[in-house]
């Protein structure tokens, strides 16, 4: 086991997962405490020196992203071949974290920002997606279906029933993304049975526009492409808004429920596992 000043790193092997591939690129759980390390060095240069996350002392000596959330987790990864076969071809990530894990912390990540109760009351298996990052180099379309049909075959083999999570819009001003949480709100809004609510002394209000002067098209164009992503799915959005000053985002929380994820992933892992 690895420690960084309180933070330890699982150095068990994760659950056996198969390797998808998509040319030089796989996605697959992270095997080791090494690949996990590299995977936060990953979410420093992102959420840190590129989209101006606030980092504290340990984080800037340590050059990691890392909190105690990561010692339950499944860390799913992207691998570029052609440069290592393990940390050294870390390019993309996603934390998955199921209810064993949260109640070992004491609640989900997501509970910090959102009422998640209806959630958490929900029978079956539920799964929370957070940390989802990617290298600056490998943002495209084809990476982000990568990790898409790593989160499925993770969903197929867990029999996950209901994903959630946080996902964020870049900056802290809700008035300069009032199209996009607009449109959200009008047009994604989770049903009542499953809808977070931003808790009550972080809730900013997403209806800031009337709906007539949204620009459906413009207005999802601006989406960054992780939340379309979710909304591809089926995804639903919860009500309200988060400032995360710390990350300089402004958070939306988005729930999928698999039975709507579309097929073709899962057909994608079968033929994998046959």
């Amino acid at each position: 086991m690895i420690s960084h000043d309180g933070c330890d790193l699982l150095a068990e092997a994760a659950r056996p997962f198969p390797e998808l591939r998509s040319g030089n690129l796989g996605v697959r759980l992270a095997a080791d405490a090494a690949e996990i390390e590299a995977i936060q060095a990953l979410r420093y240069r992102v959420f840190y020196q590129e989209m101006g996350a606030h980092a504290d002392e340990t984080t800037i000596a340590t050059e990691r992203d890392c909190d105690i959330y990561d010692t339950v987790a499944d860390h799913l990864l992207v691998i570029d071949h052609t440069l290592g076969e393990g940390p050294d071809g870390v390019v993309g990530t996603y934390r998955l974290i199921q209810r064993d894990g949260a109640r070992q912390i004491g609640r989900f990540y997501s509970a910090g920002e959102y009422d998640i109760s209806v959630i958490e009351a929900t029978p079956g298996r539920i799964l929370e997606l957070g940390r989802s990052c990617v290298d600056l180099d490998y943002r495209s379309r084809a990476v982000m279906q990568l990790l898409w049909r790593g989160i499925a075959a993770y969903v197929f083999q867990h029999g996950i029933d209901l994903m959630f999570g946080c996902a964020s819009l870049p900056g802290t001003d809700p008035d300069a993304l009032a199209m996009e949480l607009t449109y959200l709100h009008c047009n994604h809004l989770a049903p009542p049975a499953i809808r977070p609510r931003a808790l009550p002394h972080r809730y900013v209000e997403m209806r800031r526009l009337a709906q007539d002067d949204i620009d459906s098209r413009a207005a999802l164009n601006k989406l960054p492409p992780l939340i379309k992503g979710y909304l591809r799915l089926g995804g639903f959005i919860g009500d309200g808004a988060v400032i995360d000053s710390d990350f300089n985002t402004t958070d939306v929380a988005v729930v999928v429920q698999t039975d709507l994820v579309t097929d073709k992933y899962y057909k994608h892992y079968e033929r994998e596992a046959r």
